[in-house]
């Protein structure tokens, strides 16, 4: 296998530094807090902590276990605080040995969660560790279950917290505000879901079964959220009033396009949204994905003004495994913020940082593609050992860092 810290593929970027997170090398969210890095993991359970204060040497912290068939596979960090998510360990289920299973149903039907039958064999809502006290050692101080899980977070300190929540009765997962005014305490303000969500209402969809109608998360700017709705596109929401966030406008091009949305970043100083659809399939089955470019000048009528150039160094599409975007440095508080340089995961294609400072032009202008993992963590049928970026963080000093669910952490630097 190729050394781990020599590219297949580079351009304006360099490798820092790597770890296997103690031998758990599945990597999913990844945020960074006072030189320690937090993981969620999306075959190991539980979430591990990463010492990164020296990013050329990054040591193994730490791991704390999930209960029985629950994953943590997103967090958040602020305030001194970590949350973290409680839901179903999927990737454990039998069921979903092939990811087009889960992909290809709403997650309330494929767990059971849209009509309960029989009791939960998971643990379910939103975990707050304290990680103050003592950085790098999280001490758990706080929980608000939710019936079916949670799926992402932002959270960027503050009282309001926003939650993608999969609750009994509803299809896929719905917005959720949360009220951590009381970090020992947090409690649900308010909700929102398309209409057709809340079967046990009576309610019906309008949309094919196989299409996933589920939020994925939403990132909040000011009063407005705006929400990655997978195959229901972008669902802008007014959230002035927390406890009853209302519908700004919906916008959906799943069809003729593929679906999969699973980031919208607003660009506020510009009324710019950046959007990710994601490729959850291997082999280039759902084809290409992409990385969209908004105008929301008027928040109730955005317009998609450009895409971003796919990679071009080699035919990512015939590599194998997942080939297309991800994730997407978010802009969170405290980290490098920017809103002409967007940083992207592309999972075969490794990192793909684009210049967007033409709005209608985005050109790429970095790019990083990690070796092979030296080992596999995800054992499902037919799963090779090629790369599969994940999540990234970019701090304020500019260093990122890089999740593969079977290679660990990356910690890389932009030279351009």
């Amino acid at each position: 296998m190729s050394d781990i810290m020599k590219p297949d593929h580079s351009r304006n970027m360099k490798l820092i530094g790597h770890s296997d997170q103690g031998g758990l090398a599945d990597g999913i969210q990844v945020m960074v807090e006072d030189g320690f890095a937090y993981i969620g993991h999306l075959f190991s359970q539980g979430f591990s902590i990463v010492d990164v204060r020296d990013p050329a040497n990054p040591r193994p912290a730490g791991y704390v276990a999930a209960p029985a068939n629950t994953w943590n596979v997103h967090l958040q960090v602020a305030d001194g605080l970590l949350l973290v998510i409680h839901g179903k360990d999927v990737f454990a289920d039998s069921a979903f040995a092939d990811e087009a299973s889960y992909y290809k149903a709403a997650a309330g039907t494929a767990l059971g969660t849209a009509a309960p039958k029989k009791a939960r064999d998971w643990d379910a809502g939103l975990a707050v560790y304290d990680i103050a006290t003592k950085p790098g050692e999280p001490r758990r101080i706080g929980f608000m279950p939710v019936s079916g899980g949670i799926h992402r977070i932002w959270w960027t300190g503050g009282k309001w917290a926003y939650v993608s929540a999969l609750l009994d009765g509803y299809t896929d997962f719905i917005f959720m505000t949360v009220d951590m005014s009381d970090p020992t305490n947090p409690r649900e303000a308010g909700r929102y879901a398309l209409p057709g969500m809340h079967q046990a209402a009576g309610e019906k969809r309008s949309w094919p079964a196989n299409a996933k109608f589920g939020l994925h998360h939403a990132i909040v700017n000011g009063d407005i959220a705006w929400g990655a709705w997978r195959d229901a596109g972008l669902v802008v929401m007014d959230v002035k009033d927390r406890s009853n966030p209302s519908l700004i406008r919906h916008v959906n091009w799943s069809p003729p396009f593929q679906g999969g949305t699973h980031n919208c970043l607003p660009l506020a100083d510009r009324d710019l949204l950046v959007v990710l659809d994601e490729a959850v399939l291997d082999d280039f089955e759902d084809g290409l994905k992409n990385i969209w470019i908004f105008d929301v000048k008027d928040p109730a009528n955005p317009v998609p003004i450009a895409t971003m150039p796919p990679p071009a160094d080699q035919d990512y599409t015939h590599k194998g495994a997942h080939y297309g975007p991800h994730n997407i440095h978010e802009n969170r508080p405290g980290t490098f913020q920017s809103s002409s340089i967007i940083f992207s995961t592309w999972q075969n294609a490794g990192v793909r940082v684009f210049d967007i400072s033409n709005a209608y032009q985005p050109k790429e202008v970095g790019a990083l593609v990690p070796p092979p993992p030296r080992s596999m963590m995800d054992k499902r049928p037919g799963k090779k050992p090629i790369i599969q970026t994940c999540d990234i963080f970019v701090d304020k000093a500019g260093l990122i860092y890089v999740t593969d669910y079977n290679a660990g952490l990356y910690i890389m630097e932009y030279t351009g």
